[in-house]
């Protein structure tokens, strides 16, 4: 990631929570924590950010805090082939006339193409997915209360009156920040709560988590591997990975990135 990339990062990070760590910070960019100090010091002498001990606070604190999550425009350019094989086969799950719901994320976002060719009805806590659907689709959409917080573009509420509990769905499609042993994980407490909701109102769970995710952790369980039902992952999934989800007795589908095909095809 160049460094103009990370700082516009580490910008975004302070604006949205009071103090961000080091370690945040090298989830977020990647980089390591000899770069991340580095990027603090520039941007602190630069008077952008405040350094502090083992992170980093915003000039200016935010009045309004938002989640632990990264940025919606950051994760969009990860994995993006991947994500879009993942999201092509979630969407073949899909007959027309059926009600899903599809959470929040930059992966579950790269469903809206090949949704314009169904015919669903589509409860989404995502604005950019609402968006999009309502523009180039002739799916019924429907979106919770809520606030929406614009770095993740995801619409969240408190309370539990938010309209979710009268929609009932055949499937949830949903990402996550990590994927392992003890179920799927997420970063914040609010977007938990409010996944926890939706995944009570879907007969199956489907989770769409590029390879990369079966490497992460979070400190927030979601909800344990036996809850979900099927797991849409890339060519890049690691054995161990793979194995630990036919021990949960978790339908695996392999998803094959447009990219990986063509390799494939000048390797025949």
């Amino acid at each position: 990631m160049l460094e103009t990339e990370r700082h516009r990062i580490i910008l975004s990070a302070v604006q949205e929570r009071p103090v961000v760590t080091v370690g945040d910070l090298c989830a977020l960019t990647g980089a390591s924590e000899a770069t991340v100090r580095r990027d603090i010091g520039q941007l602190h002498l630069a008077k952008k950010l405040r350094r502090v001990r083992g992170g980093a606070e915003a000039i200016s604190p935010p009045q309004f805090v938002g989640i632990n999550a990264r940025p919606f425009a950051v994760n969009q350019t990860l994995h993006i082939a991947e994500k879009r094989a993942i999201a092509q086969a979630a969407v073949d799950l899909c007959e027309d006339g059926d009600a899903i719901i599809v959470n929040g994320g930059t992966t579950t976002f790269q469903m809206v193409h090949p949704l314009t060719t169904k015919r669903l009805q589509v409860f989404t806590n995502s604005f950019p997915i609402a968006e999009h659907l309502l523009k180039h689709s002739k799916n019924t959409v429907l979106v919770p209360a809520g606030a929406i917080y614009r770095e993740q573009n995801i619409i969240l509420s408190p309370f539990d009156t938010d309209g979710s509990n009268h929609f009932y769905a055949r499937r949830m499609f949903m990402g996550c920040r990590g994927l392992g042993p003890l179920g799927l994980m997420e970063g914040d407490p609010l977007l938990v709560q409010a996944e926890q909701k939706l995944i009570d109102q879907a007969d199956e769970l489907v989770v769409l988590a590029d390879s990369s995710k079966f490497n992460q952790r979070s400190s927030l369980l979601l909800c344990p591997l036996n809850r979900i039902h099927t797991v849409i992952t890339d060519s890049g999934i690691e054995d161990r990975a793979a194995q630990m989800l036919e021990a949960a007795e978790v339908r695996l589908i392999v998803a094959e990135a447009a990219t990986d095909r063509k390799k494939r095809a000048q390797e025949e």
